[in-house]
């Protein structure tokens, strides 16, 4: 029988060994090496200086004004297994992942919109005050009050490196995180995650939304977050998914039949004249922020779709689009100019191509 080595973990397999190595990075340990986490000295005046070494004294770590901090640079074979992060909420935070020696990042993205929360914003008071939903699926969770948490399998072969940066021109940053990682062997078919963040705002009237566009490779798509605020009275989710693969031009190889279908539900949401809300293990629709007759001026809907049983495979090339379709007066469609954003997850070989560039800070934060 072959040697198991880790990766996959289930209850299926939960209780077979392997030879895999456990390790962890965070500020406490930030090379993840045996045997040296928490020996960092407390600072003067700081609430573990009377306690001493080993009692919680460096928990965070600071993203100066500007400023790019590594967060992890690991030595593989490997496999990063899980993330926990807090922060305060926003957009100013983007968080790059490097695979190998690759000089353009695979994984692109404000750190709310990794975890499937793209409303959240920062600058209208503490921490609790921002909105939150709480978001349970297979895996990403986001638990009160945002702790953020993925569960995405990421293997590589020779190096991860992990940076954040704080794009906010004059404040510092800071962030509790824990990257939990195997060191193991990995099998030659094995692809590499990405994640990339796209936002449009407001989509020009009679444009499709470009979830992905570009992807050149041989992988698998298995999910997308999506943030959408909406600019007009009525239903606005009637818009397909279309998935265009291997060369597909005008016609895709896969279609939807409206947008709360693709994540899961049906009928507008709709229970009670009301939205109702959910959160499961492939498919939610988490998150409605709704007008508040003040500050809060538009509708908002949060939403996420796994495929995780049911990946979406290409051999050369990949583009994923949605339409913004509503339904309007006699009973016709309408054309949408919403809000749009998403973050598109897949697995692929490399090199993959340069991701489009990351918007300026102004037109990624939450208004």
């Amino acid at each position: 029988m072959d040697k198991f080595n880790g990766l996959g973990m289930s209850l299926g397999n939960l209780p077979r060994l392997s030879r895999a190595k456990s390790r962890s990075i965070n500020a406490e340990n930030p090379t993840g090496g045996k045997g040296m986490a928490a020996m960092a000295e407390p600072e003067p005046g700081s609430a573990s200086e009377p306690l001493g070494r080993g009692w919680k004294c460096r928990p965070t770590v600071t993203a100066r004004a500007g400023e790019t901090v590594v967060l992890a640079d690991i030595e593989g074979p490997g496999a990063v297994q899980s993330i926990w992060m807090t922060t305060e909420p926003g957009r100013d935070l983007i968080l790059r992942v490097y695979w190998e020696d690759q000089d353009r990042p695979s994984v692109e993205c404000p750190v709310p919109d990794f975890f499937a929360v793209p409303w959240s914003y920062s600058g209208r008071g503490t921490l609790p005050s921002a909105p939150f939903a709480q978001l349970t699926s297979f895996p990403v969770s986001v638990n009160p009050s945002f702790g953020m948490n993925c569960f995405w399998e990421m293997p590589f072969r020779a190096r991860c490196r992990i940076t954040l940066e704080n794009l906010h021109p004059t404040e510092d940053k800071f962030l509790y995180y824990q990257i939990n990682y195997t060191l193991t062997e990995i099998p030659e078919d094995t692809g590499y995650f990405h994640a990339q963040f796209r936002r449009v705002n407001p989509l020009p009237r009679g444009e499709v939304y470009r979830i992905l566009d570009g992807v050149v490779g041989q992988g698998h798509y298995i999910g997308v977050s999506m943030g959408w605020g909406i600019t007009h009275n009525g239903w606005w989710g009637e818009g397909e998914i279309k998935f265009y693969i291997d060369g597909d031009k005008e016609f895709p190889t896969i279609c939807g039949t409206g947008l709360e279908d693709y994540f899961g539900g049906a009928w507008d949401w709709e229970v009670d004249k009301q939205y109702r809300t959910y959160s499961t293990p492939f498919v939610g629709m988490h998150q409605v922020i709704r007008p508040d007759g003040l500050y809060s001026a538009q509708l908002r809907h949060s939403m996420y779709r796994w495929h995780v049983q049911d990946p979406i495979r290409f051999e050369k090339d990949l583009r994923v689009t949605i339409q913004a379709l509503g339904h309007g007066g006699g009973g016709g469609f309408q054309l949408g100019q919403h809000d749009i954003c998403s973050t598109a997850y897949w697995y692929q070989t490399l090199p993959g191509a340069p991701f489009p560039p990351l918007q300026k800070r102004g037109d990624l934060l939450v208004q």
